[in-house]
C-alpha cells in the first residue's frame, strides 16, 4: 500500500538543457509522452518563446516546472553592475514564479577582472542574497545557490563546495535560501555526505536547505572549455545511486533532474536519447 509518497520515475525531471535540440513544445511534447513529469527550464527560451504562454504549454501538457535556470552572476565590483544584476534577478524571480516553479537556480559569478579576492566576491554573493530573499519568498519562490566545481572559480562561480553554498544559505531563512546538490560537481569532494547531511538538518527542519538535486555523470577527457563534458548517466565515475540515498537520508523527496552539457547527445534523436535517460536513471539512480 502506498503512503503517498511520489515513486523515484514519478520525480524523474528533464533539464531543458540536457536536449537542447528540442524546442519549448517537442520538449514538452516529448516529456509526456515519456512519461516524465517535470522539466527544468532556462530563461532565455522561455523568454523568446514567452514566459505566460510557456507556463501554459508546460501546464497543459501534464508536467511541473521544477526549477528555472538561472539566476546570479552577483560578483560585480561596480555598483552600476551590481544594481543590473539584481534588477535581473529580480526579474528571474518574477518568471519563475509566472512559470509555477518554486526554486531558480543561482549561478553566483567569478572574480571581477583583475581580482584576486575570493572571499570578497562570496560577500558580495551573501550581500545580494539578502537583498532578493525576501523578495523571492513573498512571491512563493527560493533563490538555490548551486556551487560548481572549482575549474570555474575564476569566471562562473566561485562558490565551489556545499560546504560554502551552506555558509551562505545559512545567513538566511531556509524558505529564502537554499542550495542545489549537483552530482557533477560535488562527487570529488570528501565531505560531501557530511555536508549533504547538515543541508538536511534535524526534525521540523529536514530536508530544509535542498531546494533540488541535479544528475550528470563525469567522464574524461574534458572537451576545450570543459562546459560541455557532462555524461550521461552511467558512463562515468559519479556515484549516482549513493547521491540519491544521500539526499533522500537527509529527508529530501523532491524531483530528481537530469542536466548533462553534451553535444553528442545535442546531435542525436531527441526520442531516443530521453528514453536511454529514463532507462540509465531507474539502473544507475534506482
Amino acid at each position: 500500500m502506498s503512503d503517498g509518497t511520489p515513486s523515484l520515475l514519478d520525480r524523474l525531471s528533464l533539464n531543458q538543457q540536457t536536449l537542447r535540440q528540442w524546442s519549448l513544445p517537442e520538449l514538452a511534447d516529448g516529456c509526456a509522452r515519456a512519461g516524465v513529469r517535470g522539466v527544468g527550464l532556462w530563461r532565455a527560451p522561455v523568454q523568446e518563446y514567452g514566459v505566460a504562454a510557456a507556463a501554459r504549454l508546460v501546464r497543459d501538457a501534464g508536467l511541473r516546472v521544477t526549477s528555472l535556470c538561472r539566476g546570479g552572476f552577483f560578483t560585480a565590483l561596480d555598483p552600476g553592475e551590481r544594481a543590473a544584476a539584481l534588477d535581473d534577478n529580480r526579474a528571474a524571480v518574477d518568471e519563475a514564479a509566472a512559470l509555477g516553479t518554486d526554486t531558480l537556480v543561482l549561478v553566483s559569478g567569478g572574480l571581477p577582472a583583475g581580482s584576486r579576492d575570493l572571499p570578497g566576491a562570496r560577500e558580495r554573493v551573501a550581500d545580494a542574497l539578502g537583498e532578493l530573499g525576501p523578495y523571492a519568498a513573498e512571491r512563493g519562490v527560493r533563490l538555490a545557490v548551486e556551487p560548481l566545481h572549482p575549474m570555474y572559480a575564476a569566471d562562473r562561480c566561485v562558490v565551489s563546495t556545499l560546504a560554502q553554498a551552506l555558509d551562505l544559505a545559512e545567513r538566511f531563512p531556509a524558505g529564502q535560501v537554499g542550495v542545489i546538490v549537483d552530482t557533477y560537481h560535488l562527487w570529488w569532494d570528501d565531505t560531501v555526505g557530511a555536508q549533504i547531511g547538515r543541508a538536511g538538518g534535524t526534525g521540523k527542519e529536514n530536508g530544509a536547505r535542498i531546494a533540488a538535486f541535479q544528475l550528470a555523470d563525469w567522464v574524461t577527457p574534458l572537451p576545450a572549455g570543459v562546459l560541455l563534458g557532462r555524461g550521461q548517466l552511467g558512463d562515468g565515475v559519479v556515484d549516482l545511486r549513493w547521491f540519491r540515498q544521500r539526499v533522500e537520508a537527509a529527508g529530501y523527496r523532491g524531483p530528481v533532474e537530469v542536466e548533462i552539457f553534451n553535444p553528442a547527445l545535442w546531435a542525436r534523436d531527441g526520442t531516443e536519447v530521453l528514453a536511454e535517460i529514463v532507462d540509465r536513471f531507474l539502473t544507475h539512480v534506482g
